[in-house]
């Protein structure tokens, strides 16, 4: 008994001298993925990027379709208009150039080929943008305050929290486009249900194109974020 309870008493004195503590980049992690997981109440949920038409047109009837339509969205659809606008607002906001921010939250809440479309990117930048000023701390959230109530599209919301917390563009983007594709393929899943497996391998597969989605919004900061915008509106 005598040798089990020094153990034990060994063991907690270990536990003890280890260095458990979140250092400022554990902190900044454990709010992105918080900030960006599906569970977040922006209303994700309700959205679908268009997913319901392309499966009521036929566009979409099986995991195949599913990935060629995530890879069209990240390459010349709203993932990408996306990427290019959180990128822009990002820097912007890094540098605290309010005007060009205002600049890159107009056009974010202009570049939508539909009412749907405006909708859904606006009304989750509006809840991302209350729960953030909330809950952060007011020097994180304060150029949130630069855009307009209602008119601050969900990329560039994310955007300005992540720049506020000096989270990297790279990591920042990541994760953004990480739970763009999540939300889809739970769309997918509902209005078309793969194999049990099927839609983690939907999220899988558009993962080639994501170095090159990442890299070219990150251009030079001189390139208007306009002449980079894709042209595919029905995505």
């Amino acid at each position: 008994r005598r040798t089990g309870a020094t153990s034990a008493i060994r063991r907690a004195s270990r536990l003890r001298r280890m260095d458990i503590t979140m250092t400022g980049a554990d902190d900044a992690l454990y709010h992105l993925l918080s900030w960006l997981s599906p569970a977040y109440p922006v209303g994700a949920f309700a959205h679908s990027n268009g997913r319901e038409w392309a499966v009521a047109a036929g566009w979409i009837t099986g995991r195949t379709e599913l990935e060629a339509w995530l890879g069209d969205v990240l390459v010349r659809g709203a993932g990408w208009n996306d990427a290019v606008l959180f990128a822009a607002a990002h820097r912007a906001a890094t540098t605290k150039d309010r005007a060009a921010l205002r600049a890159v939250a107009e056009l974010a809440a202009a570049a939508h080929p539909s009412q749907e479309r405006r909708v859904e990117a606006l009304s989750q930048g509006e809840a991302f943008r209350r729960i953030a000023a909330a809950t952060l701390p007011g020097e994180s959230c304060v150029l949130l305050t630069d855009v307009p109530e209602n008119e601050i599209a969900y990329a560039v919301a994310v955007a300005i929290v992540t720049a506020g917390w000096a989270i990297g563009l790279p990591a920042a983007l990541t994760a953004y486009l990480h739970g763009f594709v999540a939300n889809l393929v739970s769309a997918g899943q509902r209005l078309v249900p793969p194999r049990p497996t099927g839609g983690q391998m939907g999220k899988l597969a558009p993962k080639p194109t994501g170095p090159d989605t990442r890299a070219r919004p990150a251009a030079p900061p001189e390139r208007d974020p306009l002449s980079l915008l894709r042209n595919a509106t029905s995505l």
